[in-house]
């Protein structure tokens, strides 16, 4: 920018008044705030894009005296900044200023003169900075003794964080730091001190997450190192190559040692494994993903002899190879299949579910993600359902429970000829049991109660998650979801009459759908009419579906879920009935209330494909993808026989039908490898391809293990032993549609050949495939979760480690190819909620590639996950996104779902009433969502989206599914 002096106003803008506010400088000195100084900035601005024309022009001047107004409305407004503001804060508000009102080449100059000048501050003030901290900061270490800072480390240090990484600056990181030094700084401080200021950068560039992530495993290599040799030790990242299989033995040894792994792991080959570890893929991890791991999966010593501090002494690599054994035990070359498991866990090519990675190679190795269990209709059978909750949820399990069968308000009690006060003070109880049993102190307890349409309760049920009414029929913390039949949406379509019963009166139909169910519901309504059931009620169809929506939309509950097409696709249909789903509506398992042997709690052992992984240049990577399958259809196999199981019911069931759930993850990553928009046919068409592949090689999988090892035990009878498939098990849907089922049925691979194989040869697993949320693994992994749709390309991410800044790379990237990416499209990000639909200067192809959630029509991801579902056995959990949802929407997206045979939807997502505007200062992370709106004055008050009620965070600390 030029330093021409443009003549300003002489006279102070009509501005609030500022008489007693104060600026800091630089250099820690303060001056009285002065507005002209902004203005005369302002217009620097504007010269140096328009040139010397812009000192006389009255337009010029008009801008910049309004714009002044708006950046000091700004600045006092904001409540987080008192009376004193930082040179930094007043020039970020400039830049927005200049944005907001369409300037962006004044902006862009204005950008760019900051960075020109903030780069030349940092190398000149850098060396000067670091022998000023040479000379005054000292670091006490975990003895009390104050030494001198090493900086010639920390420089190092840095340096090597930053190695191999693009448009990421070691000066900038190192002056960040000694910003925040100061005598006296603890050792944990400093390594604190060190993250925190790598993580300024992220939303400058995403590189600056890896640069993060290196610079916390340096702390963790201090405390591994240390606890594990017993006295302080520390490595650069370049020395663990040769250090890591040492440490490896020792690790194992000392867990042992401590009663934290199973001493069986002792009988490995740790030589051969420590020498089979990749210290080199330590350097994958963005910074959420090793947070994460650090905060809650790695052991750590604390409570332990000699180490009350809570040390994490497994390093990453150490981890997964822990995790790889633990699925090993039972292996007959435990070595060759540790390392084969290891590889495919350290590459993130799979991932294990939260559970298994907890727990694999444990004392205690519960690995099982999900439990489905059905309630009896007494109190024994009630509370025992409440207990086997806490004991599967202790050890990490998430709940799904089937409460139909319990009978309604004002039924018959025989033993006491009273009258039933109906399913929700027990669901009220199961409620606070699951908040009270943590899973182990690890993250909260969860559970999701399912209820059938016809029961008498549903109204009561629909009203659980509301915060108004009397609070002991409400259940606050715990998932609600309708088990709803065809018969019942059928009534909705036709605006017919619906019958709600109490189950004790109607006992078959909970056992019966399809066509079986609705010839019995009818009869069951006509002995109503006759005066034989004397527990009943008529409610319109339609009104009682759009009471269902209502809630759903106001309180984010009960979710939507399709009891026949569960069932009639069910491979298992010859020896249960699946009467829910789990806690995030993906697994479809028969479960049973019979006592004794009868009984059936089923369990799912879940694990989850990165698909970006599996995308090259030529599109799905098949042979990739196919060997990635084959060792993890085996590794989640193998839970099953090593787990470890708190009731007896759930063992039986695991191990009669073997069932697993292989998903995937970074779908919409794999969509931005090969630049298409989720929100098209082309995203639909390769969802159904990429499933397609998933599908045969996962039977694929499971049938080479029957030859291997034996067919699950109930095998005969099954659909897979009459040659049904999930692609053919759509017709039996079909058919009890009377063929009124709108769903693409084409396939592309050989599915007659693998027939007559699993035909011939069996099946090792009951059910093979279900799509989980992934919320944690996929964070572990860096890629998106599950099959979800990109929410924003730059937002704020909360779990139970904390806030987390995370920017699109793949929207990075391009932007820095067609030269747009700059700080003034970091701010219009923030301004637009992370959305680049509404930024001009962005090009509509990029636009439709990284339009996010909101932005699309939610009907494309019911199509994508429609051509998924005629190829899995199980389900998927599908969030819906509405930007401003109505009846009319929800109404035609969820008949569209069912229509579609869907078999479960999860969550609907809609945005908030008003759009926060997120801070524009560095080092937000973490903050983005929490300050106060400050609009331009000039902007309208952004319409309210939602009139009333709820919506469903998109990342909840304490909601398990968001974990």
């Amino acid at each position: 920018m030029s330093a021409t002096p443009v003549d300003p106003t002489p006279t102070e803008p009509d501005v609030p008044s500022v008489t007693d506010r104060q600026v800091v400088r630089r250099d820690g000195t303060t001056s009285p705030f002065a507005p002209s100084k902004i203005s005369v900035a302002l217009s620097k601005a504007f010269l140096a894009v328009e040139g010397r024309e812009a000192s006389d022009s009255s337009r010029v001047h008009e801008t910049v005296a309004e714009l002044t107004r708006q950046v000091v409305a700004s600045l006092t407004r904001h409540p987080d900044l008192g009376r004193v503001f930082h040179i930094e804060d007043i020039q970020d508000q400039a830049e927005l200023a200049l944005m907001r009102s369409g300037h962006h080449r004044v902006a862009r100059a204005y950008v760019l003169y900051r960075e020109e000048h903030t780069r030349a501050r940092l190398e000149r003030d850098q060396t000067t900075a670091a022998e000023h901290a040479d000379s005054t900061v000292r670091v006490k270490g975990a003895d009390g003794e104050l030494r001198p800072l090493d900086t010639a480390r920390l420089t190092r240090l840095v340096e090597e964080s930053c190695e191999e990484l693009d448009a990421v600056s070691p000066v900038s990181v190192l002056a960040e730091l000694h910003r925040n030094l100061y005598d006296g700084i603890t050792l944990s401080e400093l390594e604190i001190a060190l993250v925190m200021a790598a993580r300024t950068f992220v939303e400058t560039d995403p590189a600056y997450s890896y640069v993060s992530a290196r610079l916390l495993l340096d702390k963790l290599r201090r405390e591994a190192l240390t606890f594990v040799a017993g006295r302080p030790d520390e490595a650069g990242q370049h020395e663990m190559a040769d250090r890591y299989p040492a440490y490896f033995k020792a690790y194992v040894e000392r867990a042992i040692q401590l009663e934290l792994l199973d001493p069986a792991l002792a009988t490995f080959d740790l030589d051969r494994l420590g020498r089979a570890l990749r210290p080199e893929r330590d350097l994958g991890f963005q910074f959420l993903g090793l947070q994460t791991l650090y905060d809650r999966y790695f052991l750590h010593g604390d409570g332990l002899p000699g180490d009350p501090s809570g040390a994490r002494f497994e390093l990453p690599q150490a981890f997964f190879m822990r995790v790889a054994m633990g699925l090993s035990l039972r292996e007959d070359d435990r070595e060759r299949r540790a390392i084969e498991f290891y590889e495919l866990l350290s590459s993130f090519d799979f991932m294990c579910s939260t559970p298994t990675l907890f727990n694999a190679g444990t004392t205690r190795p519960q690995l099982s993600s999900c439990f489905l269990t059905t309630v009896a209709d007494d109190l024994d059978g009630i509370f025992t359902g409440i207990k086997n909750n806490a004991l599967l949820s202790k050890y990490a399990g998430g709940l799904g429970n089937d409460w139909t069968p319990v009978r309604a308000m004002g039924a018959r009690i025989k033993g006491t000829n009273g009258h039933s006060q109906g399913v929700v003070p027990f669901l009220k109880i199961a409620n606070d049991t699951a908040v009270a049993v943590n899973q182990g102190g690890k993250r909260k307890g969860a559970a999701c109660a399912y209820l059938e349409t016809w029961h008498i309760d549903i109204e009561e049920f629909l009203d659980l998650r509301k915060n108004t009414g009397d609070d002991r029929r409400r259940t606050h913390d715990m998932n609600t979801a309708n088990w709803i039949p065809d018969l019942f949406l059928q009534r909705v379509e036709a605006d017919a009459q619906w019958t709600l019963f109490s189950p004790d009166e109607v006992p078959e139909l909970h056992d019966l759908y399809g066509l079986a169910f609705a010839e019995r519901y009818r009869e069951y309504e006509a002995a109503a009419d006759r005066g034989e059931i004397k527990v009943f009620r008529r409610v319109r169809a339609v009104e009682l579906w759009r009471r269902m929506l209502t809630m759903l939309f106001e309180t984010g509950h009960p979710w939507i879920t399709f009891k026949d097409p569960c069932n009639l696709r069910s491979p298992q249909q010859h020896v249960g009935v699946v009467h829910s789903s789990n806690l995030c509506t993906e697994i479809t398992l028969n479960t049973s209330a019979a006592d004794g042997e009868d009984a059936e709690v089923a369990v799912c052992n879940l694990g989850s494909i990165n698909l970006a992984n599996h995308v090259g240049e030529n599109g799905l990577d098949e042979e990739h993808l196919a060997q990635t399958i084959q060792a993890a259809v085996r590794a989640l196999d193998n839970v099953i026989d090593v787990n470890f199981y708190t009731i007896p019911e759930a063992r039986r069931s695991n191990r009669r039908h073997r069932p697993i759930g292989l998903g995937l993850m970074g779908f919409q990553e794999a969509l931005f490898r090969m630049r298409i928009p989720i929100g098209s046919s082309a995203a639909v068409d390769f969802a159904d391809t990429s499933m397609e592949v998933i599908s045969y090689h996962a039977l694929a999988a499971s049938c080479d293990l029957a030859s291997e090892r034996g067919r699950y035990e109930t095998f005969e009878g099954s659909l897979w032993s009459k040659g049904i498939l999930p692609i053919d098990s759509v017709e039996l849907l079909a058919d009890a549609r009377a063929g009124k089922l709108d769903l693409d049925r084409s396939s592309r691979l050989d599915w007659a050949g693998l027939r007559h194989r699993i035909q011939a040869e069996g099946m090792r697993n009951s059910n093979v495939m279900a799509i989980a949320p992934t919320a944690t693994i996929s964070n572990i992994c860096g890629v998106g979760q599950s099959i979800e749709p990109l929410y924003r390309n730059l937002f704020v991410k909360s779990n139970m480690s904390g806030d987390f800044t995370v920017i699109n790379p793949y929207l990075v990237h391009d932007l820095k190819a067609r030269g747009l990416w700059d700080e003034v499209m970091v701010s219009d990000l923030k301004y637009f909620d992370g959305s680049v639909g509404p930024i001009d200067r962005v090009p509509a192809d990029l636009k439709a590639l990284y339009a996010t959630a909101f932005e699309i029509d939610a009907s494309w991801l019911v199509e994508a996950a429609a051509r998924r579902q005629k190829w899995i056995d199980q389900a998927q959990s599908l969030n819906l996104y509405v930007a401003a949802p109505s009846g009319l929407k929800l109404d035609a997206l969820y008949r569209l779902a069912w229509r579609r045979g869907l078999k479960t939807t999860y969550y609907l997502r809609s945005q908030s009433a008003t759009h926060v505007e997120k801070s524009t200062l560095r080092g937000t992370d973490g903050k983005l969502n929490a300050v106060s709106p400050v609009l331009p004055v000039s902007a309208p008050a952004p319409e309210p989206q939602l009139v009333e009620g709820a919506y469903c965070s998109i990342d909840d600390p304490d909601c398990e599914a968001c974990q």
